[in-house]
């Protein structure tokens, strides 16, 4: 993407990166964040790690962009000097962005290489051990449940909470250290503590933890917990968690005690976690809390599939219709990828609200 920019930037086409919500949080360490400031911390570290030229724009905490934008976590678009979408891709490929552009800016005689980037490479932060607790398998599918810090408080949450629904009858519940702050786990400190207070008509057992007894100094690794869970309500399970935040620099090590909420609801921003599961693939990571697989409507291929319950949810149609007659024309869906242009079932050269709606599964 770089070397794109590279090229059409100075031909006046303007580039920006979206940072929207982790698609799967817990890859290299990074965990949800609970407030606009850690986004922008989390660009501060993308830039420096790697060396992007390209400005970044941040998503609002309501994900209001990643919903209107179809929610897809790699999307890309081209956007014309009216404000049209004249590209719409539902995952970013810098090839065929450079097609387009080469379409509607005309080709460079010199495509930038990679190589000719020269980006800085700047070496890994030294940090405590990771893979010293082993992984927690869950026993089946999960889904993200929605999580919010129970107070305002100016120390920040060094270790964030994440839940997960198990098979509709497990609570997952990990505490991750956000490695923005740069604090290990100290496992020559008391080991974390926590309990659960639930909502009537909700029972979790236990309603309590504690953190295993490691023999490492220290490490990075999430503390991961299931519980058994009966019932259910609108009003969030609170958890209060006791632990010892302890950075790096061993500049600090100080008790902390911080609550979170904890609603027993799907989450449709908390991303996929990559997980062991006990299965006869040997415990191989997957991901974990997406929907739940389905069969797909006779007719679909799995990218249509996709692009159809795109366009289904988000106002997308609306976007490609430049028209405003409730139609898709095939001069609209020039600029649209492929599987949008699949959708026209009838091949009638242009696409109908009637056209989105699924067939009855066989």
């Amino acid at each position: 993407m770089e070397t794109v920019y590279r090229d059409y930037a100075p031909r006046g086409v303007r580039f920006y990166y979206v940072y929207k919500a982790l698609a799967h949080p817990g890859t290299n360490g990074y965990v949800t964040p609970y407030n606009l400031q850690e986004r922008l911390q989390h660009i501060a570290e993308a830039k420096r790690t790697l060396g992007t030229q390209i400005p970044w724009l941040c998503d609002s905490m309501d994900n209001a962009l990643k919903h209107a934008l179809g929610d897809r976590p790699n999307s890309e678009f081209v956007v014309d000097p009216r404000g049209r979408i004249v590209v719409a891709r539902a995952w970013s490929d810098p090839a065929e962005l450079r097609k387009d552009l080469e379409r509607l800016v005309g080709p460079v005689d010199r495509p930038t290489r990679v190589a000719d980037l020269h980006m800085p490479q700047p070496p890994a932060a030294e940090r405590p051990p990771r893979g010293i607790v082993p992984p927690l398998e869950l026993p089946g599918r999960s889904v993200p449940l929605r999580v919010q810090p129970g107070q305002d408080s100016e120390q920040p949450y060094y270790v964030k909470l994440r839940a997960e629904l198990v098979q509709d009858q497990q609570l997952y519940l990990g505490f991750y250290l956000d490695p923005l702050y740069l604090v290990h786990w100290n496992n020559e400190a008391p080991a974390l503590q926590y309990e659960i207070v639930s909502p009537a008509g909700v029972r979790v057992s236990p309603d309590h933890g504690t953190g295993p007894s490691v023999e490492a100094k220290a490490d990075v690794d999430p503390r991961e917990f299931l519980h058994r869970l009966e019932g259910r309500a609108t009003e969030p399970l609170r958890v209060t968690l006791r632990y010892f935040a302890c950075d790096d620099a061993a500049t600090f090590c100080k008790p902390m005690t911080q609550t979170f909420e904890v609603f027993l609801q799907t989450d449709p921003d908390g991303g996929q976690r990559r997980v062991p599961r006990r299965s006869a693939s040997g415990g191989r990571g997957v991901p974990s809390g997406g929907p739940q697989s389905a069969r797909r409507p006779s007719g679909l291929s799995r990218e249509a599939d996709r692009a159809a319950q795109m366009l289904q949810r988000f106002p997308l149609f609306q976007v490609l219709d430049r028209d405003k007659d409730g139609l898709i024309s095939s001069e609209e869906l020039d600029g649209a990828p492929a599987a949008i242009r699949r959708l026209d079932r009838n091949r009638n050269g242009r696409v109908e609200p009637s056209e989105l709606r699924p067939r009855p599964l066989r």
